[in-house]
């Protein structure tokens, strides 16, 4: 199930509802620390970080015991969440898995609970941004080699895609968004707006509008995501703007001439 940002005013309804008719709670420390103000007799089993597999694992053997498990992921549990690992664990294990409206035999029912991404929560911070086709990258290579990120990247540059980055910069990795800032430069102006977002719509929110020439002049962490506009993108005020189209198409109407 996903929690959204942080804030409680983002954590859907049905997410709510799912952390109170749950038996175990399962998840990464500092999530299991987010949802605490919901929880009352459940059980609850938290992990470290990089335990993501050991984590999928103990939910799936307490649901096929029976139980009725909420395995919980920050933002929405489909975008770099939990529910494609759970999903994969299951197919390489032979789980059959359904719905909880599943009428065929199932050895466990399976809900995904969507919620508020961090990339939802910036642009809204932002104002803008993703008005238009964007991309969504991440710089972690745990997972993914270099090589293939810098290839999206580039070819997402050369398309003119809003491009929106998670996970720009730890403690071990200091140096890609530097890498990734100067291969954005051979395809977009240095000018172009950026959007910093750390923290969104939880504790410790800060919010930023830079160019990309000054991305490096700001802070950034694994919890924050940089926003990197397209060539039709500006700012105004504290946003960003990146225009669907609306004053080609209305022009009278968007002027306000027409009223």
């Amino acid at each position: 199930m996903s929690l959204g940002p942080g804030f409680a005013d983002y954590l859907i309804p049905r997410a709510k509802n799912a952390l109170a008719e749950a038996q175990v709670v399962v998840g990464y420390q500092t999530y299991i620390d987010l949802v605490r103000p919901w929880l009352t007799t459940q059980e609850v089993v938290a992990t470290g970080m990089k335990a993501e597999v050991k984590r999928c694992q103990l939910a799936l053997d307490r649901a096929c015991a029976g139980q009725k498990v909420a395995l919980v992921s920050s933002g929405d549990a489909g975008i770099y969440g939990m529910a494609g690992l759970v999903l994969e664990m299951c197919a390489v294990q032979g789980l059959k898995v359904g719905p909880p409206e599943a009428a065929a035999a199932v050895d466990l029912y399976l809900e995904v609970i969507p919620g508020v991404p961090a990339l939802a929560a910036g642009a809204a911070l932002l104002g803008a941004p993703l008005m238009h086709d964007f991309v969504v990258i991440s710089l972690s290579d745990l997972l993914t080699p270099w090589e293939t990120i810098l290839k999206r990247l580039e070819l997402a540059a050369q398309g003119d895609f809003v491009i929106v980055l998670y996970n720009p910069k730890s403690k071990k990795r200091d140096w890609q968004l530097g890498a990734v800032r100067d291969l954005l430069l051979r395809y977009k102006t240095p000018k172009t707006p950026v959007g910093i977002v750390s923290r969104a719509m939880r504790q410790g929110q800060a919010t930023t509008v830079t160019t990309l020439e000054d991305l490096l002049s700001h802070a950034v962490d694994m919890q924050t995501i940089v926003v990197v506009g397209n060539s039709q993108t500006y700012t105004y005020g504290a946003y960003m703007i990146t225009p669907r189209g609306y004053q080609n198409k209305y022009r009278g109407q968007v002027s306000g001439s027409g009223v």
